[in-house]
């Protein structure tokens, strides 16, 4: 019997060391600047809804509703990934995470 060589070489991949901000702020980023917060939302009210004014990109000069965790206020930047998605609406008319 012979004895057969595997001499497939399997092709090298590619990696890219891009971490954290890198990522986000690559050239695929849009920035948009928050026009308004709408209201709170998650269970325990931790996500903030906000309508925001896309700067850049395809969707340039679109306004949309964004969900956002984290401290924000009106004026401020986010650099969004995608600009086709937008949040939906909050239903409820009670603040979520107070009981008043």
């Amino acid at each position: 019997m012979a004895k057969t060589q595997n001499t497939q070489q399997k092709p090298q991949q590619q990696q890219n060391s891009t971490k954290g901000t890198d990522r986000i702020l690559s050239e695929h980023a849009v920035p948009a600047i928050i026009q308004e917060i709408i209201g709170r939302t998650g269970f325990r009210g931790e996500i903030t809804q906000v309508k925001c004014l896309v700067q850049e990109g395809r969707d340039s000069g679109r306004s949309m509703r964004r969900n956002i965790k984290g401290p924000s206020r009106v004026g401020d930047t986010l650099m969004l990934r995608e600009t086709e998605i937008e949040a939906r609406r909050i239903k409820s008319s009670i603040n979520k995470g107070s009981y008043s």
